[in-house]
């Protein structure tokens, strides 16, 4: 039976002498994805690293207790891209860990704020696919004797993210007012996939306040829109959205990056959920 654990967490192990396969997870994108891949795999524990109100991991500073938790890792899936700005001190002082990058994959094309990459690559549905077969692949190099449940699991997610994606399309595709105003750089890859225009960004760093010429040029972008809308997030205070909502008129609403969730057995489709809540926030804001 696969064993569900969080960081901290008692790990639960098999009978006998036979020592699980564990997969350390290095924030819940990545941990909806691994347990997809393995769900019903005999032996195989999959541990999630940071806790459940961890948002993005712009700036997470690795703890002892992160760092006893990955000494026990097989191996260690993380989103790369930069997003986990700790990992080459993860590295440095386990030199055994074996890292697993999902955004390291041939069919994901990163795009660029300024000069730095964005690694929020799995709010495209596309790129969540590529996501989920870039850590299969590798998985299944790590850990062979489980290689056909694998990808037989895997499959079956990729078949359930490619009908997520073709709903979002045929309630996304022909809206009439495409403009958006995000909270911060969470969303240009759902933008892109689903041909949203992203006017601007009220907070570039999630935590920092905008200044109060980014405030002023944010309102004036959405003084001009024809659909004043403002995009917060549920991990992050709202409080600059409802300046800018103030002094424009514009509706509040709530996209989730689906960064922050309990790391059990009720994941397995926290992915599809939210994307779904998202989608139809995005309906009734847009129309």
């Amino acid at each position: 039976m696969l064993a569900f654990t969080a960081a901290g967490c008692s790990s639960l192990q098999q009978s006998g002498n036979k020592k699980n396969f564990t997969i350390v997870t290095s924030f819940y994108p990545m941990y909806i994805d691994v347990i997809n891949i393995t769900k019903g795999v005999d032996g195989v524990e999959v541990v999630n690293m940071t806790k459940p109100q961890t948002g993005c991991l712009h700036d997470y500073q690795l703890t002892t207790e992160d760092m006893k938790t990955l000494e026990k890792a097989d191996v260690f899936v993380v989103n790369g891209a930069g997003m986990e700005s700790f990992l080459d001190k993860a590295v440095k002082q386990n030199k055994k860990l074996k890292v697993i990058e999902a955004a390291d994959y041939k069919d994901i094309n990163l795009l660029k704020t300024g000069e730095q990459e964005n690694p929020h690559v799995w709010t495209s549905v596309t790129y969540s696919i590529a996501q989920v077969k870039a850590i299969t692949a590798k998985l299944c190099e790590a850990d062979p004797a489980h290689q056909d449940a694998y990808r037989k699991n895997a499959l079956k997610y990729c078949t359930r993210l490619e009908a997520l994606k073709k709903e979002m399309h045929a309630a996304l595709d022909e809206l009439p007012h495409k403009d958006i105003v995000t909270f911060h750089e969470a969303f240009p890859y759902l933008a892109k996939e689903f041909k949203l225009n992203i006017v601007s960004v009220i907070e570039r760093e999630p935590g920092t306040e905008p200044t109060p010429q980014e405030l002023e040029d944010t309102i004036a972008k959405v003084k001009a829109l024809p659909v004043k809308v403002l995009f917060v997030e549920p991990q992050y205070s709202p409080s600059a959205a409802e300046t800018i909502a103030r002094e424009t008129g514009a509706k509040i609403y709530t996209l989730d990056p689906i960064v922050t969730g309990e790391a059990n057995e009720s994941a397995m489709d926290a992915y599809i959920d939210t994307m779904k809540k998202n989608m139809e926030t995005l309906k009734t804001a847009l129309q």
